[in-house]
């Protein structure tokens, strides 16, 4: 297998920790994960070895990749998430799992998943439009399986509620490769107010410079 340059060493993926019921979405989780290894990226994700979680992090794990799954306490019992593979960092909560899966990344990529995938793409997007973070973020849109939620943001774009330039923070293609080649090519942009202000590595805001103090 040839291996490919990447900018990034490390991406965080969100998945589910079900399968779907498609099969597509399984052979995306496991193209995902061998994508990552030709290009010579590790992973970060919550642990785990269910759904497609455990398909892409058992892809990474046999390729040769490290694997870093980040889990809290409350969840680590093998019953609830299965036997993890390559290394673990346990965490106090949900809270510090993501800030955590946050630092190690370069990058995010959220596979199709429910409500604890949406909840934690929706809050690094949230980051990059505040300007905590300057890392791409890529929908991996199996199927169509994220068009409903970029036609929503589309609609809150066209509502006022969305910047257009906040819009262009999210990068979706439907394979893994496509979404590689965007990913690679990702140049962040921020409005004006955001960029002022100066962050801490989890996310709390520090301050406003004074020298940027308007009245």
């Amino acid at each position: 297998m040839e291996e490919r340059k990447s900018r990034f060493r490390r991406i965080c993926v969100f998945c589910g920790s079900s399968s779907g019921k498609k099969t597509t979405y399984q052979e995306a989780a496991v193209e995902l994960g061998k994508e990552m290894v030709e290009r010579r990226i590790d992973l970060v994700y919550g642990g785990g070895s269910v759904g497609l979680m455990g398909l892409v992090s058992q892809a990474v794990h046999d390729g040769g990749r490290h694997v870093l799954g980040v889990i809290p306490r409350s969840l680590m019992p093998r019953e609830v998430t299965g036997e993890t593979v390559g290394e673990v960092k346990a965490v106090s909560d949900m809270h510090q799992r993501k800030a955590e899966m946050a630092r190690q990344a370069d990058a995010f990529i959220a596979l199709p998943g429910g409500y604890g995938t949406l909840e934690e793409l929706l809050e690094v997007i949230t980051w990059a439009q505040l300007n905590i973070h300057r890392k791409p973020v890529g929908l991996l849109n199996v199927d169509g399986y994220y068009n409903s939620l970029l036609s929503f943001i589309d609609k809150a774009v066209d509502e006022g509620f969305i910047s257009p330039e906040a819009r262009r923070i999210i990068v979706s293609a439907p394979t893994a490769k496509q979404l590689f080649t965007q990913l690679e090519e990702y140049v962040p942009q921020y409005d004006e107010v955001t960029s002022k202000l100066v962050w801490d590595e989890v996310g709390r805001v520090a301050k406003v410079p004074e020298s940027e103090v308007t009245s």
